[in-house]
């Protein structure tokens, strides 16, 4: 395996690195105030291509393998959770699905516009009755004509007060299961799409969420996104797909964290020197460090996989879930490592630690990782 990044991503990186330090942290607090990414960030980061990350270049894109992506990532990953959040669910699971699965006419359509920033994408899956069951989906999609009739709802949706395109799963045969839900490629003007309740959320200000309501929801036939049926095995794809740039995500946010912690420590006294030289400061610092270089280790080593097209079922769905539990245990140990002073608002730490809790449920919970994980070792066994 080779982790070694080209000149080309290692310019990226120090780019993006540069971006984020001296454009991006500066306005973290306001984002967490306001509820809202800075229009002139959202104008640089599409200046630098970072909406493009996923998309290959022929649509305008920047075409980074996986290995490539998860080292950007891992820089986006150090700043506010919030703009992490908003890129990481475009470049994700709100483009890959396109990108693996769009026939020409659709990636024309749409890749362009994706990578450039203009457009915006999301990933439509969970219901009310359908999170980490999706196969119990309760939307439908009839086909009428040239078009499909799509009703149901969506919520907990990322983007999707930002985006103009969803990836919507739908059912389109009842009678088949897990075997009759289709993937849809949505426009939000597209007659009977509706935004619903817009969700405040514990953490990740900045990056919105709400319910989508579709109400006779007319789709073009072309828009089906893969095979009719499909839509389901697709999902799984597109899923595991992104669980190594999560877990980079993980892993960038994990480093900003021991930065915080290394220099509050070197610089705080206590008992006539700093609290770094009390060992029960370095043991929990050299706890972070431990658990970030594991992480960083299967991150990449999944991310090599995918891009040599192994089947990463298991290793994405052991690093998404070993990469959200490692961010929240060091968050937790960040706050222990700064004591009172990481419980306040006013400064970053506490911010970190909220955000870190939602990694164990998004895109998958630490228990549904767990089950799939078992699965994909019984499927060797057996």
């Amino acid at each position: 395996m080779n982790f070694e990044l080209s000149e080309e991503i290692e310019e990226l990186r120090k780019v993006v690195r540069k971006f984020i330090l001296e454009e991006v942290e500066p306005v973290a607090m306001e984002i967490e105030e306001k509820n809202e990414i800075p229009a002139h960030i959202m104008e640089m980061t599409k200046e630098l291509g970072l909406f493009g990350l996923s998309i290959p270049e022929e649509y305008g894109g920047l075409g980074l393998d996986m290995v490539g992506k998860c080292a950007i990532y891992e820089e986006i990953g150090k700043t506010h959770n919030g703009y992490t959040t908003l890129i990481g669910a475009h470049t994700g699971i709100g483009s890959v699905g396109i990108v693996e699965l769009g026939n020409d006419e659709q990636k024309k359509k749409y890749l362009p516009k994706m990578a450039s920033g203009e457009w915006i994408g999301a990933f439509a899956l969970t219901e009310p009755s359908a999170g980490s069951n999706a196969a119990n989906l309760k939307t439908t999609a009839v086909k009428k004509g040239e078009k499909y009739i799509i009703n149901g709802s969506k919520h907990y949706i990322t983007n999707a007060v930002d985006a103009h395109v969803f990836t919507v799963m739908a059912v389109t045969d009842p009678e088949k299961g897990a075997k009759g839900i289709t993937s849809f490629i949505v426009e939000k003007d597209f007659p009977g799409f509706k935004l619903g309740k817009v969700e405040d959320k514990m953490g990740l200000r900045g990056s919105h969420s709400a319910e989508l309501f579709f109400e006779d929801m007319e789709v073009p036939a072309e828009n089906v996104l893969g095979e009719e049926g499909l839509g389901y095995v697709n999902a799984l794809k597109i899923l595991a797909n992104g669980r190594a740039g999560l877990a980079a995500r993980n892993l960038g946010s994990c480093e900003k964290l021991l930065d915080h912690s290394i220099k509050y420590a070197l610089e705080r006294e206590q008992f006539g020197k700093p609290i770094f030289e009390q060992q029960a400061v370095q043991h929990m610092i050299a706890d972070m460090a431990t658990e970030i270089e594991v992480l960083r280790s299967i991150t990449y080593r999944v991310a090599w996989m995918t891009d040599q097209n192994q089947r990463v079922v298991k290793d994405a769905s052991i690093a998404k879930l070993f990469g959200s539990e490692v961010y929240n245990r060091v968050a937790d140990l960040a706050i222990q490592v700064h004591g009172g002073i990481g419980y306040i608002k006013e400064y970053p730490i506490e911010r970190y630690y909220r955000d870190a809790r939602i990694t164990t449920i998004y895109e998958g919970t630490s228990q549904i990782q767990k089950n799939i994980i078992a699965a994909e070792l019984k499927r060797q066994y057996t």
